[in-house]
């Protein structure tokens, strides 16, 4: 039987051009969402605009319009960004947790750890110049607040808590904790243990349960 010689498979340069290309995708993104947090931080989100964004990296207008339609579209993919790191350091705290005390003090204070460790983010996010409520309904931003009901029912169901509404508790730990890191992150001397103490008391106990300060001022709050 006659022999047939076969050639060598060819190279495949198109899939390694393919793989530069999408890493040149992937580094042009952060360059973006780097620059806009910085814009953001110094002008605030309402005042910024795509324009300021662009001036602020080394691209092209048009190299931006390929990644984004507009500073809300940034501000979103910054919030998920952000989620992304912080939702399993959440998780970890309030797993650990063999009380009510704990399971919300640990969400207090890693959270207002992070929002420290973190300060460009929460001046871009948060900025108190801004005359708008910044929308929190991103999909890794709704996904922690899930994971925060959830935890809470796993909680309820081993008898760590009553047996209260997991949902509104759930939107209450998450309305004080992005006000409070707001007013927090504006204080000279911002303490994360401090406002976790703050926030957990009043959950813990009411504003009865409240430590006093004296003179009836807080802290310097930098406004």
């Amino acid at each position: 039987m006659e022999q047939i010689e076969t050639a060598p498979p060819p190279s495949r340069p198109a899939a390694k051009a393919t793989g530069k290309r999408e890493q040149t995708k992937q580094q042009n993104r952060q360059i973006i969402l780097d620059a806009a947090r910085i814009v953001f931080a110094e002008h605030g989100y309402g005042a910024t605009t795509v324009r300021d964004i662009i001036r602020a990296t080394p691209l092209a207008s048009g190299t931006f319009y390929n990644y984004f339609q507009s500073k809300e579209e940034v501000y979103q993919a910054m919030q998920d960004e952000t989620a992304l790191v912080i939702r399993p350091k959440l998780r970890e705290a309030r797993e650990k947790a063999t009380t009510v005390e704990e399971f919300i003090s640990a969400t207090f204070q890693t959270f207002f750890e992070f929002v420290l460790r973190d300060g460009v983010d929460v001046r871009a996010l948060r900025h108190n110049a801004d005359t708008m409520r910044m929308r929190m309904d991103t999909p890794e931003v709704i996904a922690g607040f899930d994971e925060l009901r959830e935890d809470i029912e796993k909680a309820i169901a081993r008898g760590l808590f009553p047996p209260v509404d997991a949902d509104y508790l759930m939107a209450s730990i998450v309305g004080v904790a992005f006000e409070i890191s707001e007013r927090m992150a504006r204080r000279a001397e911002a303490d994360a243990k401090a406002a976790a103490d703050f926030a957990t008391a009043l959950f813990l106990g009411g504003i009865r349960s409240l430590p006093h300060i004296a003179n009836g001022n807080p802290a310097d709050s930098g406004a």
